[in-house]
């Protein structure tokens, strides 16, 4: 074979390999394909975007500094824009666009690839629309649509709570989600930490203590915790004190249960009267026998475990002690009792006028 020919089938080899490549060629001869913000980039996307939205906020932000160059990417590596998934996405500098763009796209759990979760709190909640308003800081669920989903009747018979109990399945504490989690997937995580939850230790000693199910427990939990919401070391003796009573068949008398009949009107109120405990309400435990129907604010699960471990005592009255400790004189004695609240009365009174 002559040199002609072989330098003629070399040249062509050549131009195969040239051609077959091309497109890595020109990605290699055009300029630097990374991101160019010079520090990490938080990008929030409140809605599946579409590429010319995902580019100019991009751009915006000062992550890339040419659309052109990155739809060149896009397309040379045949990324699909019509799956962009909308949520939280931590951008470090000089990403390679490719990665950038790949991350956008969806996952096998229906997030973005590099989609990153956000902090989710509703701590101090008084009820489900606290929770609502609290969460829709969190996540793209709103308000409405959370506080809609949790009352709804298919939501209330799906986990078996009526309208009253469901507070008990929210556990106040830090989770993790992803922005673009929706009321329905928010209410569906609770239900599984309330699972966790509520494993067989704890359902045993729920009967222990002549309960009948994790929503009387939390409803008991919430008077504990709004009777004293500070001091944990008094969480097992209020507790012990309210399951002695219910034992004993006496009424449990608990303030904070008829200040929520008044909704807000009393939180600023520092005597309560007669006046006040005098309101038809079947949460006001100076009238109803028992527990009332439901929780009358959001629990932590500490406290739920007080309620479960009480402490060993006979005592069926507390009174706030007369000083700003925030601690309770507890007894068994009525008498004694009597001579407590006098003692705080008269402190209060002095405060007052102050």
């Amino acid at each position: 074979m002559s040199k002609r020919i072989i330098f003629f089938i070399i040249l062509l080899i050549g131009v195969v390999v040239v051609f077959l490549n091309l497109d890595k060629i020109k990605s290699f001869l055009r300029e630097d394909t990374r991101t160019v913000n010079t520090r990490e980039t938080k990008i929030l996307l409140r809605e599946e975007p579409r590429l010319s939205e995902l580019l100019d906020l991009l751009k915006e932000n000062g992550v890339i500094s040419d659309n052109k160059l990155a739809r060149e990417v896009i397309e040379e590596n045949n990324i699909d824009t019509s799956d962009f998934a909308a949520g939280k996405y931590v951008i470090l500098s000089g990403t390679q666009m490719v990665d950038l763009f790949r991350g956008f796209t969806k996952g096998e759990n229906g997030h973005g690839i590099s989609e990153v979760k956000v902090n989710v709190d509703f701590n101090r909640c008084r009820d489900i629309y606290d929770i609502g308003s609290n969460i829709s800081k969190c996540i793209i669920a709103d308000s409405a649509s959370i506080v809609n989903h949790i009352y709804d009747q298919a939501t209330l018979d799906k986990y078996h709570f009526t309208k009253e109990q469901i507070p008990a399945l929210f556990l106040p504490k830090r989770y993790q989600m992803y922005f673009d989690t929706d009321a329905e997937a928010f209410v569906e995580a609770m239900a599984n930490e309330f699972k966790l939850f509520w494993n067989d230790d704890r359902k045993k000693k729920l009967v222990q203590q002549g309960l009948s199910s994790p929503s009387q427990a939390v409803t008991l939990a919430s008077i504990v915790y709004s009777e004293q919401a500070h001091l944990k070391d008094e969480w097992p003796i209020i507790a012990k004190l309210y399951l002695n009573r219910l034992d004993k068949g006496m009424k449990l008398q608990s303030d904070p249960t008829f200040k929520f009949c008044w909704g807000h009107q009393l939180d600023d109120v520092q005597r309560l009267t007669n006046v006040h405990r005098d309101i038809d309400c079947n949460y006001n435990t100076y009238k109803i026998q028992g527990l009332p129907p439901g929780p009358i604010c959001i629990t932590p699960e500490e406290v739920v475990d007080a309620v479960l471990n009480p402490a060993n005592v006979d005592y069926i009255y507390m009174c706030a002690k007369p000083n700003y400790s925030g601690e309770h004189n507890f007894t068994a004695s009525g008498s004694q009792h009597a001579r407590n609240a006098r003692l705080y009365q008269n402190w209060l009174s002095k405060e007052l006028r102050k």
